[in-house]
Parts: structure tokens; C-alpha cells; sequence
């Protein structure tokens, strides 16, 4: 038996949806050589992570050995999976490979974050290959919700892996390649060890639908229409937005982008050849002297971003324009769990309007990029791997695809971010854990999950902020009374006085009973104030602030 272990370890992506960042290494046990795919992240929320810009995988593992990198491979350029690539490249800097179009935008985040852009390099489709230590990397591939996602296809001296990134099989997907089932079956004819594979849509029972089965249905609703049509889906569905502009343009309307995310794609597209014929489009300039009822927008904010063009409709106005009774707006588009409330502040902000808003609670105006439960089984077969290692998916996701595997009669293993898995075998054998993470891009800086700053946001927001601040004189005795700040406070409790004044009251008895000894202590005196302030805020308000004490000696 080998003593060289070819080993698959999750940073990010497994156990949840988003922030992908899969390792594989092949060597002995700690040195083996290592290759990274993908960089994503995931977004932050209000509750849990409020002020907080995006959350990115903690690589500490990896930068710990990055001297045994070889690259770092991008199977497409959703922000899950590319996003975090200018903030931590320098971390690692190992080179990037990436086919042209992730390539072209993977670029402009490594210059957006002052790392160099010839640092990736430009990959061309299966059967080439690129070489990185003991592994021999091709790009294969595969239809999904971006142009030219792929899958990748990893050889090593243990076997071969293939690697599904986010995938569908679509046949007719519009913009970029179709799924090619010959082509994949050549892959896998020469035995596969394992197949690491999306899990996003394990419980979705239908076999999944092409993007070309929908473009009738969008386009008989465009043309029904009597206001002006805005229509919102993700920025970088570039077939989708095809699509919509292509139902637009045969109803007789002009064509506007709004948001930067959606031109960002468009132009990335055409200036890798993904798209050559998409309806001509106006200015939002031009669009305010356009008639209504020839006019549609396609927007961002297809999950209800506060920023994005469509919450801003909402909010009353966006480049000077505005909706109105009798317009009607569509969602193409799948609603994220845990964006709902946001998506229906919006929709309730249009109904208010007068704007019809049209959903796909019926599946007519939108498809999953993601492969449903009998796709999986199809790949499953299609394949033939030795092994199944679900990914990209909650545990629970994950949990029910090692069990559709093993009904297929194929050996499975629940690897969550930290498992450490080894494929060497001739079945998957966990051998470590390791620690894993999340960091936050807080403004400009990266930050902790642990290191207490959001924390510490969260108990403001949910608590209150109260600052006392204090003046000990050259003696050591107060120096006048103790006084108070409210921060997100009621100003008044049950006593019905101000609330700071009783505040102030009840730390200034506290003062008036202080011992010397606690007078001196620093540490003791802020304790106690902290302690008489938040008691005496509940008695009145109900609730234990969060207090900040300030003293202040003369000297």
C-alpha cells in the first residue's frame, strides 16, 4: 500500500452555500503538494454580521503551507467561488488559472485590490491541461447559470478526480457551452476515482430545465404588458439577460441596463467572445425621453440589495427614473433563502405604486442553474466514479447526496469545512480535521469572526450603548458627579423621569458610598459603575445596556 495520500480538504462550501474553497493535495502525510480551487465569498446579513462587507474563508491552514501551493484553479466567476480572490491572493501567491471570461473579471478584482494581474493566467477548455506539481488540471466543460463554467478534470498519481463545480445539464443554455454528454463520457472512461459534486438542489425531485424552455413564456408576458417593464435577475445570468432584452427588443421596446454588476458582465462578455449578438441598449439618459410603454429596464437587485438599482425604483427614483401605476416589474429569478424579507420589502414598495409585480412562484420565468436530484442520479451514472464527495451545500444537502450516492451502489462521505479526507483507497477514509473559519472585510480591514467586533455591534444594536464618564482629581476624590450618554435608549422608564437623570442619580449614591480602596482601583471602580449603571437600567427600561466607563485623572 502507498504511503502517499491523495487528500480532499474544504475550507469553505461544504456545510453551507457560498464561500467556496476546496483543497486537493497528493504526497506523503503534511507534505503533500497542494492545489486550491476556487475563492469565493458569501454575503453578510444584518443580524448576524451587521456593518460587515463580505465574509471570506479562513485560509490560515493553507497560508500556513502555502510553500507546498502549486496554483489555485477558478471554475466560474460567481462571487461564491472567485470573490475573494484579490483580498487573500497575496496570502498565498501561488498562480491562478481560469478560462477566459472567469479570467478577464478574476483580473479586475486582483487590480481592484492592488494585486498583480499576471498572476492569472488564461486557460484553455479540456482536453489541454495544466501541469502543478503531481496533478495535471483540465478545465472541462459544463453548462450552468454563468458563460463558460467548468468542471475540472484532476489527475493524479492515486487517479482521477473529477471535480464538478456548480453545474446543470443544460443542452440549449442560450449563452455559452452545452452540456456535451460525449464529451463527458470520455472523461470518465477511463475510471474515475472520486467525484466531487454539486449539492444545491438534492431535494429538487424534477429533472432540471433548460434556459432556452422559458424564453417563450417571458416573452409572451413582455408583450401583454401596457407600462413600462423592468425586469431584475442575477447580474451575471448573461443568458437570462439575453433573453429578457430579446423579449423586450420583439415587443417593440428599447433596452436599458441599470447597475453596475450588469454592464460589468455584459461588457466581460463580449470582450471574451461569450456574446455577440445582444439587442442594443440606451443610456439611462436616453431612457427618461423614451415613451413608457417602449421602454425596458433590466436591473440588479434581483435578491433585494438595498443598493441595487431595484431597491432604489422602489425607494422612489433611480437615474431619474420612476415607476408608476400600470408598470409592471418581473422577478426572473429564484429567491435566495434568508433574502426573502428584503425581496418582499420591495415587492410591497411596488405594490404601494400601483406596479404590477410578477414573481416565479410558478416556474414559467425562471430555471435553477443548479442540477435537481435526477441530474445528479444521471451524473452519478454518467461518471462512474469510484466515490461520491458531495459539496456546495448545507449538511443537510450534503447528508441526503451521500445517501442518493449510496442507493447508486456508490461509496459516500459527509465531509464538512475542516474534513480531511483521503481518496487514496478504494473507498473515502476520513484522517483529520483541521480548523476552519470565516473572516470578515469590515470597511478597508480584515477581521476575526472571534475577535469580538461584531459581537460587540450585535449587543449594541440589540442592547442600547450607555458612556459614563468620571473625573477623580489630584487627591483621588470625585470631582463633581458621574453623567451619562444614551446611545438607542428610551429616554424615559417607568419612574416617568428622564432616564438620565436617574442614571446619574443612582451612580452618583454608588460614588457617594465608594471607598478609597475602590477610589484608586481603576479596574474595580469601572466594574462597579458598569455594574450600578446597567441594574439601574433595567429597574427602569428593561434592559441591561452596553456601558462604557470613563474615567479621567488629573494629575
Amino acid at each position: 500500500m502507498s504511503s502517499k495520500r491523495l487528500i480532499y480538504l474544504p475550507l469553505g462550501g461544504a456545510g453551507e452555500i457560498g464561500m467556496n474553497a476546496y483543497v486537493y493535495g497528493y504526497g506523503a502525510p503534511g507534505k503533500e503538494r497542494l492545489i486550491l480551487v476556487d475563492i469565493g465569498v458569501t454575503f453578510p446579513d444584518m443580524d448576524g454580521t451587521p456593518g460587515v462587507d463580505l465574509i471570506l474563508p479562513d485560509i490560515a491552514w493553507l497560508k500556513a503551507r502555502r510553500n507546498q501551493l502549486e496554483a489555485i484553479f477558478i471554475t466560474h466567476a460567481h462571487e461564491d467561488h472567485i470573490g475573494a480572490l484579490g483580498h487573500l491572493w497575496e496570502e498565498l501567491g501561488a498562480p491562478v488559472y481560469a478560462r477566459a471570461f472567469t479570467a478577464h473579471l478574476g483580473r479586475q478584482k486582483l487590480a481592484d485590490q492592488g494585486a498583480p494581474e499576471k498572476a492569472l493566467h488564461t486557460a484553455s477548455a479540456w482536453p489541454e491541461t495544466v501541469e502543478a506539481g503531481p496533478f495535471s488540471v483540465g478545465f472541462l466543460p459544463i453548462s450552468h447559470s454563468i458563460p463558460e463554467s467548468s468542471a475540472l478534470v484532476i489527475d493524479s498519481p492515486a487517479g482521477r478526480i473529477v471535480h464538478t463545480g456548480d453545474f446543470k445539464l443544460d443542452e440549449t443554455p442560450i449563452v455559452g457551452e452545452a452540456f456535451d454528454r460525449k464529451l463527458w463520457e470520455d472523461v470518465a472512461r477511463p475510471g474515475v476515482k472520486a467525484l466531487v459534486c454539486d449539492s444545491t438542489n438534492v431535494f429538487s425531485p424534477a429533472p432540471g430545465r433548460s434556459e432556452a424552455s422559458i424564453g417563450a413564456e417571458i416573452e409572451s408576458l413582455i408583450a401583454q404588458q401596457t407600462g413600462m417593464v423592468v425586469a431584475t435577475t442575477f447580474a451575471s445570468n448573461v443568458a437570462r439577460l439575453k433573453t429578457l432584452a430579446q423579449a423586450g427588443e420583439r415587443a417593440g421596446r428599447s433596452i436599458c441596463l441599470l447597475g453596475r454588476a450588469m454592464r460589468k458582465m455584459i461588457e466581460a462578455a463580449v470582450a471574451t467572445g461569450v456574446l455577440g449578438d445582444f439587442p442594443k441598449v440606451v443610456s439611462a439618459e436616453d431612457a427618461l425621453d423614451i415613451p413608457r410603454e417602449q421602454l425596458m429596464l433590466i436591473v440588479t437587485g434581483s435578491q433585494g440589495e438595498r443598493r441595487a438599482a431595484s431597491a432604489q425604483l422602489a425607494n422612489g427614483k433611480y437615474r431619474g427614473i420612476t415607476m408608476k401605476e400600470g408598470d409592471s416589474f418581473l422577478f426572473s429569478s429564484k429567491t435566495i433563502p434568508g433574502n426573502e424579507r428584503g425581496v418582499i420589502r420591495i415587492m410591497n414598495q411596488f405594490s404601494e405604486m400601483g406596479v404590477d409585480v410578477i414573481d416565479d412562484n410558478d416556474g414559467l420565468y425562471h430555471v435553477s442553474g443548479h442540477a435537481n436530484r435526477p441530474d445528479l442520479d444521471a451524473m452519478h451514472a454518467l461518471v462512474k466514479p469510484q466515490m461520491v464527495v458531495p459539496m456546495h451545500g448545507e449538511h443537510r444537502h450534503l447528508r441526503a447526496h451521500v445517501k442518493l450516492a449510496e442507493s447508486n451502489k456508490l461509496a459516500g462521505v459527509l465531509a464538512v469545512n475542516g474534513t480531511m479526507v483521503d481518496l487514496a483507497g478504494n473507498a473515502p477514509r476520513v484522517v483529520d480535521h483541521v480548523e476552519t473559519g470565516r473572516r470578515y472585510l469590515d470597511g478597508s480591514v480584515q477581521i476575526g469572526a472571534l475577535d469580538g467586533i461584531v459581537r460587540d455591534r450585535i449587543r449594541m444594536a440589540l442592547n442600547g450603548q450607555l458612556i459614563v464618564t468620571l473625573i477623580i482629581d489630584e487627591e483621588g476624590a470625585p470631582l463633581g458627579e458621574p453623567w451619562c450618554e444614551l446611545r438607542g435608549l428610551a429616554e424615559t422608564g417607568r419612574s416617568n423621569a428622564p432616564l438620565v437623570d436617574v442614571l446619574e442619580e443612582d451612580l452618583s449614591q454608588f460614588i457617594n458610598r465608594a471607598g478609597a480602596k475602590t477610589l484608586r482601583d481603576d479596574d474595580k471602580l469601572e466594574q462597579e459603575l458598569k455594574r450600578v449603571a446597567r441594574q439601574s437600567a433595567m429597574n427602569e427600561i428593561g434592559k441591561k445596556p452596553e456601558v462604557v466607563v470613563v474615567i479621567s485623572r488629573l494629575m
